[in-house]
């Protein structure tokens, strides 16, 4: 581990203007670009590449292998005026590819404490992961794509460009939203949203091929979306039939868990 300025051996990973307080942990296979400014409370991992002009500060954990692009900011202070300071974290995974612009912001107290982002994530630029947001694993976030507080995305999920997602919102495994989404409740698992205020558009069937899943898989999801959105039920008939159903279908029991935690309501 590197802790402040790099030993000599390491001189040429890390750019001579870049700014890394000396109680900062990098790996010794951390590259580092120009006029970059990394904080005290930062933790970096191996072969972890930050460009230059990369702000990373507060309490913040970055995994192994990440590409983070220049004028990114991980780790400032959460854009709520209730935090005082407190030593809250932003937890980022292996793997993700962070984009030019980006902005994730730290935990708040009144939250869960941290901000959490998985691997393997495609992240492009001008997106905002704000407080207490916690994003699965193998996502992507198209350009602008942006989220208040206290946000979950599930695993392979896609957001459309210029996606804006409410505070408490939920976004399930494999689901997809339109160009300029609006988000104001619930987008169940595999199940696409458009719109401003974004209501239901089908089933994100090409996601779930691309993934591996069957076409007997595709259909039973089919089918849970029409009982839900085509076949007039009440909602709570519905979520019932679809219970009963994920008791030998894991790809519905992921649906059921889903509608049954709920506390926002879902997209109707």
């Amino acid at each position: 581990m590197l802790f402040g300025q790099p030993e000599r051996k390491t001189m040429t990973l890390i750019h001579p203007t870049a700014l890394i307080d000396p109680k900062a942990e990098l790996d010794s296979s951390v590259k580092v670009g120009a006029y970059t400014v990394i904080g005290p409370n930062v933790k970096i991992g191996a072969g972890s590449e930050i460009a230059h002009h990369v702000s990373i500060e507060g309490h913040t954990e970055i995994g192994e292998n990440n590409r983070i692009f220049q004028f990114a900011s991980l780790g400032a202070e959460p854009q709520d005026k209730k935090y005082k300071g407190e030593p809250t974290r932003l937890i980022i995974g292996k793997g993700n590819t962070i984009r030019e612009f980006t902005t994730f912001n730290l935990g708040t107290v009144t939250g869960i404490g941290e901000t959490r982002i998985g691997d393997d994530n495609w992240i492009m630029a001008y997106c905002h992961l704000a407080h207490d947001c916690v994003v699965g694993s193998h996502t992507i976030f198209a350009n602008n794509a942006s989220l208040a507080g206290h946000v979950e995305i599930g695993d392979y999920a896609v957001l459309g460009g210029y996606t804006l997602v409410f505070q408490f919102c939920r976004i399930g495994d494999y689901a997809m939203t339109a160009f300029a989404a609006g988000v104001h409740k619930d987008v169940p698992p595999y199940f696409m949203a458009a719109g401003y205020r974004a209501e239901p558009a089908g089933l994100n069937s090409e996601g779930m091929r691309r993934n591996g899943f069957s076409a007997e898989q595709i259909a039973r999801v089919k089918d849970a979306y029409r009982l839900l959105y085509r076949d007039g039920l009440p909602l709570d008939e519905a979520k019932a039939q679809i219970a009963a159903a994920a008791e030998n279908t894991p790809e519905l029991a992921v649906l059921h868990r889903f509608l049954a935690a709920s506390q926002r309501g879902i997209i109707r």
